[in-house]
């Protein structure tokens, strides 16, 4: 397997590679995250530990498909661990003496300061490398905890304070996304001593009806609740918070974490160019299981030797500054879409599209089963091409409106 160093520093912290477990089922005892090392993985975020231990329902899963496709969304039910807090630490200890070179960070979660404080104390003693402070999970049946938190800086400010004050390791705060601007609890989370943010968590959703129970997805005992959401449909939300917190003037420096939909290497090199260091995983695991990692670490080299990096380094962030406020682009201009009739396999959805859903700018030739775009209609939407089963549609002439000054265009 060709390999390029792709090792990090991040909050001070040496990574072999950026691909981490994130805190979830996916590293919830020492067996799994042992596998998980043995298979390639650089670090593990060990599934969040408190006093409290979650008592599970059963089922607790759901999926959203799409037509064919193994599902593009995921519901999770899960709290935080199940096991007792003794337990978790051993795993924790017995994990840092076995794989001495390999990062654990401990995941934790209180519900007052000096719950907080113990368990910062408890996890560096058993020799973790860094803490992540779970502000975020959606899902916990105590409103003290999880995303409740989240959503208030002074909580976020205070807990954090906390956890300083017990520990010296570098402290990841963890972001929910349920909630209209990330940046505030992000900046009160710096505010009070957190080295780096993680985000995101997952989404609070209700991914299926059952139309003839009329209950959610999935059914314990006749009834269903909100919960987390995962998987790639989410990804587009964790890019998005990740770019808005990268411009922040507050927050520019800020090391991150990215969470949210990471499945192949194009995904974690999107996470890394809007500015994430780290890239943590859990429900392509789910899907796949950790073997997934070989292919992130293969592919990620392979990106960063095509395109001249010699390090991770040089590409974080690289995309940052060219995505901009809306009223800032450039809208001078029409990229008309071309029609690739070699590729073309004359099936009509771009002309149903463009009539039901678009400007009317495809004609279809009923006999011949030929399409054709009429420019005095055309916009340059472009729906045609991202309802093309066959990807026969592309960027075609340029057009500069009327009464517009021409010049350069990148595409």
């Amino acid at each position: 397997m060709f390999k390029r160093d792709l090792s990090i520093t991040f909050c001070g912290v040496k990574f072999e590679n950026p691909f981490c477990l994130s805190s979830s089922p996916v590293g919830n005892c020492y067996e799994m995250c042992k596998k998980a090392y043995e298979e390639g993985w650089g670090g593990i975020v060990f599934k969040t530990i408190g006093f409290f231990i979650a008592d599970e329902v059963s089922p607790r899963f759901d999926n959203l498909r799409k037509e064919g496709t193994s599902f593009i969304g995921f519901k999770n039910m899960e709290q935080i661990a199940e096991h007792p807090l003794e337990e978790n630490l051993n795993a924790i200890k017995r994990l840092k003496k076995e794989y001495p070179n390999k990062v654990l960070i401990a995941s934790i979660m209180g519900s007052n300061e000096k719950e907080w404080e113990d368990l910062a104390r408890l996890v560096e003693a058993a020799g973790a490398d860094m803490i992540e402070c779970n502000f975020s999970c959606p899902q916990m049946t105590s409103h003290a905890m999880g995303s409740d938190v989240g959503q208030n800086p002074e909580l976020v400010k205070t807990y954090c304070k906390a956890v300083k004050r017990a520990s010296k390791l570098p402290m990841l705060a963890k972001m929910t996304p349920n909630i209209g601007d990330m940046n505030e609890v992000a900046l009160a989370a710096l505010e009070g001593g957190a080295d780096g943010i993680a985000a995101i968590n997952t989404v609070k959703s209700i991914t299926n009806i059952d139309l003839d129970k009329k209950v959610g997805m999935p059914i314990v005992n006749g009834k269903s609740s909100i919960s987390g959401y995962s998987g790639k449909a989410v990804k587009p939300i964790a890019l998005r918070f990740i770019q808005q917190m990268c411009q922040d003037d507050r927050l520019k420096n800020v090391e991150i974490s990215g969470i949210g939909g990471i499945e192949t290497w194009e995904d974690a090199a999107e996470f890394l160019l809007l500015g994430a260091k780290t890239l943590q995983v859990t429900t392509a695991i789910m899907q796949y299981g950790y073997r997934i990692v070989e292919d992130l670490i293969s592919g990620l080299s392979h990106y960063l030797e095509d395109n001249g990096y010699n390090s991770l380094d040089e590409m974080i962030g690289a995309a940052i500054n060219n995505i901009i406020q809306a009223e800032a682009l450039d809208r001078d201009y029409i990229v008309y879409p071309e029609i690739n009739s070699d590729n073309c396999v004359h099936c009509g959805r771009c002309y149903i599209s463009c009539y039901d859903g678009g400007h009317q700018a495809i004609s279809f030739d009923e006999k011949t089963r030929k399409v054709k775009i009429d420019k005095n209609k055309c916009v340059g939407c472009h729906l045609c091409a991202n309802v093309c089963p066959v990807q026969a549609i592309g960027l075609g002439e340029i057009k500069f409106k009327k009464d517009r000054k021409e010049h350069k265009i990148v595409l």
